[in-house]
This record gives structure tokens, C-alpha cells and sequence, in this order.
């Protein structure tokens, strides 16, 4: 059975605690993952573009001259795609980019990514983030004491609103509740942070 270390806010090691083989030792699923934050990225996209068709473009009520005698080529309308503020073929319009992905796939994503995390030593965990009072101050000494640097997700337990506010100003620091984690943002960092809190939450949900 796979075990981490814990430490205080301080960085001091309080001692080690067991993790469950089922969520932190299981094989990598590289197309899973990759399938899962595929489908996270193209939720968040509005889509919202849009285009206008010959249809939709104001003008071209009539020909633009005779059909015949010109020797031109007969054109219907000047709003036609290959005139200058002309309709605009194939054009985007407004749709939804959302896929479905099945529920297990979903688990085994996330299983798979705190796997990765545990063996390339990018996850770590911290007794308590217990903060009297929002401080910025003290969110950052935790953060040079733990030694992180770089990007770094720290998951909290849903009710720990201090320690939010504490971390949410200070840059490349993403603060997220257990209860919105997700595949993306346990890949997204160079280092990803639990409390013990926190990390009980997540193997109850994915065991």
C-alpha cells in the first residue's frame, strides 16, 4: 500500500498516512485522461460565434443587372459569398461543444492522474490549512515552507472559506473545494496539495 508524508503549515513532518492502492497506485489511462479534460475544455467554451448567411446580410434586394445581354456572367444578388460584404459560407454559428463522457471513465481519470501525481513526487499533504482569519501573508509563508514552486492546485474541504481567501490573490496558486474536483486540475500544476481533510473526501468518493 502506497504512503505519503504529512506536514504542518510549518513544514515539519507530522508523520505518514496510508493511501489506497485503488486510487493512488493504480496504471496511468493516458487516452482517458486526455478524453476527460477534452471534454472539461470544450464545456467551458461559450460558443458563441456567430456568422451571417447571404440570407442574413442587410441589401441585395435585387439583381445587380440584367440577366442577359451583358455579357456578364447573371448574378441574383450583390450579397452573394464572393461579392465584398457578401454572406459568409460554412461560417461558425452558435452551438454547443459538449460530448458525453461516461461516469467511470470520469473516476478512472481522476484515479489515474493522483496515480501519476503520487509517483512523479508532485503531490503533497498538509495536516490543516486553519487560518483564524483571511491572511495572504500566512498563505504564502505556508506556501515558501512546503518548498512549492511554480503552479500549484490546492484542494480544501468545502467549508474552508478563511483558507480561500487566503490563497485566491496570490499568482499561479489555484484553490479549488474537494467537491469540484476534476481531471484537469490535478494535471494543471506542478504541484497538487491535499489536506488530510480533503484527501479522506477524495478515496471515499473514487474507491
Amino acid at each position: 500500500m502506497a504512503s505519503i508524508n504529512i506536514v504542518n503549515s510549518k513544514g515539519k513532518k507530522l508523520g505518514t498516512t496510508k493511501l489506497l492502492d485503488s486510487v493512488f497506485a493504480v496504471e496511468p489511462n493516458l487516452h482517458v485522461m486526455h478524453q476527460v479534460v477534452r471534454a472539461q475544455q470544450a464545456a467551458m467554451r461559450q460558443g458563441t460565434h456567430n456568422t451571417k448567411t447571404r440570407g442574413q446580410v442587410s441589401g441585395g434586394g435585387r439583381k445587380p443587372f440584367r440577366q442577359k445581354g451583358t455579357g456578364r456572367a447573371r448574378q441574383g444578388s450583390i450579397r452573394s459569398p464572393h461579392y465584398k460584404g457578401g454572406g459568409v459560407v460554412f461560417g461558425p454559428h452558435p452551438r454547443s461543444y459538449e460530448f458525453k463522457v461516461n461516469r467511470k471513465e470520469v473516476k478512472l481519470a481522476m484515479r489515474s492522474a493522483l496515480s501519476a501525481k503520487l509517483a512523479d513526487g508532485e503531490l503533497k499533504v498538509i495536516d490543516d490549512l486553519d487560518f483564524e482569519k483571511p491572511s495572504t501573508k500566512e498563505a504564502a509563508a505556508t506556501l515558501k515552507a512546503l518548498e512549492i514552486e511554480g503552479r500549484v492546485t490546492i484542494v480544501l474541504p468545502d467549508n474552508n472559506i478563511n483558507a480561500f481567501l487566503s490563497f485566491r490573490n496570490i499568482p499561479r496558486v489555484r484553490i479549488i473545494a474537494v467537491s469540484e474536483s476534476n481531471t484537469r486540475d490535478f494535471l494543471d500544476n506542478a504541484t497538487l496539495v491535499f489536506t488530510s481533510a480533503s484527501l479522506k473526501r477524495i478515496e471515499e468518493v473514487l474507491q
